[in-house]
């Protein structure tokens, strides 16, 4: 058995028995990712003036890193879901047959987490430590690899890395 089958198994094997933790983990996956929308959605509201560039920073950086690079990868690199080759698999979120590898959700959280440091370090800590939860909410669930969620951190921390910096630029460049 390779690692990722057995950390996957040591995680997904608690789904199913404990309905806190089942609503905790839920949570962490399915609920949390929108969530961070609407509270950035708010803080944009609030005071569109002094949060917008931040705000619209940190969305482009989730939503690109979701969509950009782990759709290529997903091409080059297609992998499927553990539920849809394991009968073990403990399967507690409605889920479509899809590829895995990286993990979106994953991806998207850590951009904005990785966005957010640059702005509040604290916040971006404790961002970071939902985001890690999140990931491990989504084995779980038993809709992804330990592997995904590795890999969809690291998609996202880069993507949060070179958005901040780009937009920094970009900030520089319209203060002149």
């Amino acid at each position: 058995m390779n690692i990722d089958k057995a950390i996957f198994l040591f995680i997904n094997q608690l789904a199913g028995n404990y309905f806190y933790l089942d609503f905790f983990f839920y949570f962490f996956a399915a609920i949390l990712p929108y969530l961070i929308i609407f509270f950035l959605i708010f803080l944009f509201l609030k005071d569109m003036r002094k949060n917008g560039w931040f705000v619209g920073e940190t969305l482009f950086a989730g939503f690109f890193a979701r969509y950009a690079p782990i759709e290529a990868l997903r091409y080059f690199f297609p992998r499927i879901r553990p539920f849809q080759v394991m009968e073990e698999a403990n399967l507690l979120l409605p889920y479509k047959e899809s590829l895995s590898f990286p993990s979106g959700h994953t991806a998207f959280i850590f951009a904005i987490s990785t966005v957010i440091f640059f702005y509040n370090k604290k916040a971006g800590v404790f961002l970071y430590a939902l985001s890690f939860v999140g990931g491990v909410a989504r084995i779980f669930m038993g809709i992804h690899w330990p592997a995904d969620i590795f890999a969809g951190a690291l998609v996202g921390i880069f993507t949060g890395l070179l958005v901040n910096g780009i937009a920094g630029v970009i900030k520089k460049r319209m203060e002149k």
